[in-house]
């Protein structure tokens, strides 16, 4: 907790009328009236920062968390290039139903996960003791 102690904010990002489809295309699309404005195309190569660089996103971190409700086990056309590292959470739990006890739950089990980035495990993830997780979660359901 020491380390994100100075925190003060969250970003949240809504993405409405959005397909991670469409969105590769228009940055690819962006690159290339790029290279064509500034006479490079016969040279361009495209390259992963390139490319990131030209998403809709690329003021912002990649998600570290894909929180997916209804219990769907697809991604569903969301972020496809920026949560190529994320961790996933599947819950049944409808959106609109979702709640700060849902948030936790999903934020504890992300905690115990070994981040990889496509790497060997590095290691055991520490583990929170599920009783620790359990009063947790009592404790927001009954503030």
């Amino acid at each position: 907790m020491e380390a994100t102690s100075a925190n003060r904010g969250l970003l949240v990002n809504l993405a409405i009328n959005y397909g991670g489809r469409a969105e590769i295309v228009d940055a690819v699309n962006a690159i290339l009236d790029m290279a064509r404005l500034d006479g490079s195309l016969a040279s361009l190569k495209l390259d992963e920062d390139l490319i990131a660089g030209n998403l809709y996103t690329s003021a912002c971190p990649d998600p570290d968390l894909l929180i997916r409700t209804s219990g769907e086990m697809r991604i569903s056309n969301f972020l496809l290039w920026q949560i190529a590292y994320a961790e996933l959470f599947v819950t049944e739990t409808l959106w609109p139903d979702f709640t700060r006890t849902d948030l936790l739950q999903a934020v504890m089990e992300y905690q115990k996960r070994d981040r990889r980035y496509g790497g060997l495990s590095a290691g055991a993830a520490m583990n929170t003791a599920a009783k620790a997780d359990e009063t947790w979660i009592e404790a927001l359901r009954t503030s």
